[in-house]
């Protein structure tokens, strides 16, 4: 287990420059607008939120949501990734407190902030109800949880049987990614229990069992958010929990 997440780590640890050069050139796209447009869906409009953006990579969540006067914090299990964030904050000039940590054991207090996002994280986490369990701890009472991610495990299964033409590739999306690199992205995939169920219904199963409520999940968020970059094997789903609210 030690040495997958070791794995992991080094991989993220290889793409964070290039990766943080992707989401610097989005922050002044238009596609920033969309996700914004997105999140403001669930979020209380009536105030300044204590936000935590979980596997927050370079950043790119938490600067979007300091812009809109939030206190964010960002974290992230890989070193580099916090100092690209670190970077394009400061380039940026957006106050975010930046941490090393893991996304599966949280040193906050319980019900520390308002809401809680993730993006593109749960697919690479080798104890994901574990990693559920703590985001919805650090939620005060009425809080939310966003989870964009997608069912990477399928869009594997279906590269590896040669279905290849339906499968989104990383390549033509992320600056960077060498077929080297997209070779460890598919087996640290494969690795992960979490890709031996098919999501988004795994998710919601857990998450119900936990005892939460509200839990919803939008499949056509990334057709409104990526539109043609959104995966064909693996489209981007959001989840969608509000800590301690019956319908």
């Amino acid at each position: 287990m030690e040495r997958i997440e070791e794995r992991v780590k080094q991989y993220w640890t290889r793409r964070a420059r290039d990766f943080s050069a992707v989401r610097r050139t989005e922050l002044e796209d238009e596609i920033s607008d969309r996700w914004l447009a997105e999140i403001r869906r669930y979020l209380p409009k009536d105030r300044p939120l204590k936000i935590l953006d979980v596997g927050t990579g370079a950043g790119y969540f938490a600067i979007l949501l300091a812009k809109e006067g939030h206190e964010v914090w960002g974290v992230d299990i890989t070193p580099a990734m916090i100092e690209e964030a670190k970077k394009l904050a400061a380039d940026c000039q957006e106050s975010v407190c930046f941490q090393v940590m893991d996304a599966q054991k949280l040193d906050f207090p319980d019900g520390m902030f308002d809401a809680v996002i993730a993006r593109n994280l749960t697919w690479t986490l080798l104890r994901p109800e574990q990693a559920y369990r703590e985001w919805l701890r650090v939620l005060t009472n009425g809080g939310v949880l966003l989870n964009f991610d997608a069912d990477y495990g399928h869009e594997v299964s279906q590269m590896e049987s040669g279905e290849k033409e339906n499968a989104w590739s990383s390549s033509g999306c992320h600056k960077g990614m060498t077929e080297e690199l997209l070779t460890e992205s598919n087996q640290i995939t494969k690795a992960m229990e979490i890709s031996q169920n098919r999501r988004p219904e795994w998710d919601l199963l857990v998450l119900r069992d936990m005892g939460f409520k509200n839990c919803k999940c939008d499949v056509e968020a990334g057709d409104r958010i990526l539109r043609e970059q959104n995966g064909k094997a693996a489209p981007t789903f959001l989840i969608t929990v509000q800590k301690g609210i019956d319908e």
